[in-house]
């Protein structure tokens, strides 16, 4: 059973590594979340692979920052509300009116988060 939640845990962090890596060239993906999610994978399977995540020149002090102070640097939280403001519009004009609510909704409950977390 324990190597079966190894597994699992090892086929998430693979998971997010490709989902973030997609992230890096889709505008509308984000990348170091998924990186994240990836290390917290990774630190219940592999933690050697986890390490070499938090040691990466461009992501690694992002990810080294969330996991030991829980913080998001000022252009992480501007690009975040950006990007879920860009959203609104988006959907509105792709999805139609009442859908368009929801990103409003995401903005007004996560935006508030984020721009609170420290730096």
């Amino acid at each position: 059973m324990k190597k079966v939640k190894r597994s699992v845990w090892m086929l998430g962090g693979v998971l997010f590594v490709a989902l973030g890596t997609i992230g890096i060239f889709l505008p509308v993906m984000p990348t170091v979340v998924f990186y994240i999610a990836a290390a917290w994978c990774f630190s219940k399977s592999h933690p050697e692979w986890a390490e070499r995540l938090y040691n990466h020149p461009k992501h690694g002090p992002h990810l080294v920052a969330w996991r030991d102070r829980r913080a998001i640097s000022r252009k992480g939280k501007v690009s975040a509300i950006l990007a879920m403001s860009a959203s609104i519009p988006f959907t509105w004009f792709v999805a139609g009116f009442p859908l368009a609510f929801i990103p409003v909704g995401v903005l007004a409950l996560l935006g508030p988060w984020i721009w609170t977390r420290p730096e």
